[in-house]
């Protein structure tokens, strides 16, 4: 792909702001205009971060809208869909059955699963950047109750290794739907085909291994989203390191949200200390953090983005931090890439730049590893990651993902996450 003319600041603010716009959907921010139509968990969060700066109403209603379909459980489902368009993604709510189940919202179709817990550090961004912080405060404590189920929700449910870490349940949760990390549970999963119709983009998974994605959640649905049966029979349970390395950090901005609401911060910085205890005990291995299968107990052979997660702790011990930041910056990751940062080391056999969360680099996790890296001080690859994915969306636009060697767009366009997060980096002026 021919790349296209870098622009300056203002444009590509502009650029961001028309792509947010014309993905409106009422209080909500679809990712992506026809591919993507309905309210996802992950992205909405993002768009918060990204309008935080400029805009406390709207990233307020972004997450107010998202967390209108939480489940009594305190669970927040990965996708909300939007009623104009229920059946234009598959699998849609006819698959899904969430009215059918008594802890769902009531009017609100969702789906079973949920995604990472980023919505308490968007809620704190939003306070933190706010012009009226009498606004902010009034959101905060309107949050707080719901965040607090939320994380209530993962430390009772979905501790199912019993060290103090959440599992996901299906990929779909974790945010990074085709990472490699997912191909030893998943490949241990029946072989099934299913006759449906799914428009996927290019470089998704081949229709074998979304059928297995599929037949995964029929078997969670099948089983009303029993807390129970994924304890005991669910075939896929993995501790991730970015999902619990969010977690602890959602934990720690809570506890500093908690004043807010007139509560306790204690029990928020308790629950912070026990993931990283999890983390560093259940996790760490040969310099970097690893997905562990629960089914298995055996940690994933291939490092990816997400084994920096647990650097959004600034909690995180000096030397590990250390350890982490050398993976980074080697061969392996952003030293033989020309764009931050590969979703799959390098020299891995599964490593695919065109592929899905097999080598694309993303705005997303690009903006968590910078400020994972601000947490530890880390001023110079700060700039290098904020610069450097500036540099990627002036080229090739608002894109889902990008190659991490030449810099050309892939995904779907006019990418929601990609443009808010922009706004975000923008406003700091990293570019160069």
């Amino acid at each position: 792909m021919e790349a296209r003319p870098a622009v300056d600041d203002a444009a590509l603010g502009r650029g961001a702001w028309s792509v947010l716009d014309a993905n409106r959907a009422g209080s909500a921010t679809v990712p992506a205009p026809g591919l993507y139509p309905h309210q996802w968990n992950w992205d909405s969060t993002f768009v918060a971060i990204g309008l935080a700066r400029w805009d406390t109403r709207r990233a307020g209603a972004e997450l107010l809208g998202l967390l209108a379909g939480q489940w009594r459980t305190g669970m927040v489902p990965h996708i909300v869909f939007r009623p104009a368009r229920t059946e234009a993604y598959f699998p849609g709510p006819s698959v899904w059955r969430s009215r059918e189940n008594p802890a769902s919202p009531n009017g609100t179709p969702t789906s079973g699963l949920t995604q990472p817990p980023l919505h308490a550090l968007a809620a704190w961004w939003v306070w933190r950047h706010a012009a009226d912080r009498e606004e902010a405060a009034a959101l905060v404590r309107r949050l707080y109750p719901m965040l607090v189920a939320q994380h209530a929700y993962l430390a009772t449910t979905r501790d199912l290794g019993g060290g103090g870490l959440a599992a996901i349940v299906h990929p779909w949760e974790s945010g990074m739907d085709d990472s490699p990390v997912w191909d030893a549970p998943v490949g241990a999963l029946p072989a099934v085909r299913y006759a449906y119709r799914r428009e996927e983009p290019p470089g998704c998974h081949s229709d074998s291994h979304q059928d297995r994605y599929v037949w995964l959640a029929l078997r969670y649905r099948d089983s009303g989203y029993d807390a129970a049966y994924l304890r005991e029979d669910h075939p896929f349970a993995v501790e991730d390191p970015m999902f619990n390395g969010i977690w602890l950090a959602s934990c720690q901005v809570l506890a500093e949200l908690a004043p807010l609401a007139g509560a306790d911060p204690g029990p928020h910085l308790e629950a912070a200390e026990r993931i990283r205890a999890g983390l560093l005990e259940r996790l760490w291995s040969d310099g970097v953090f690893r997905a562990r299968d629960l089914r298995t107990g055996r940690l994933s052979p291939v490092s990816t983005v997400g084994c920096f997660g647990p650097m959004l702790d600034p909690g995180l011990p000096a030397d590990r931090v250390e350890k982490l930041v050398g993976v980074l910056e080697s061969p392996r990751f952003m030293g033989a890439a020309g764009y931050p940062v590969p979703s799959c080391e390098i020299r891995a056999p599964q490593f695919d730049r065109s592929r899905y969360w097999r080598g694309p680099s993303w705005v997303t996790t690009n903006w968590l590893l910078r400020l994972a890296l601000a947490v530890h001080g880390r001023t110079d690859l700060v700039r290098l990651l904020g610069a450097g994915t500036l540099r990627l969306v002036r080229q090739a636009g608002f894109r889902e993902c990008f190659d991490p060697f030449d810099g050309s767009g892939r995904g779907s366009g006019d990418f929601s996450c990609s443009a808010a997060l922009t706004l975000d980096l923008l406003a700091d002026n990293v570019g160069i």
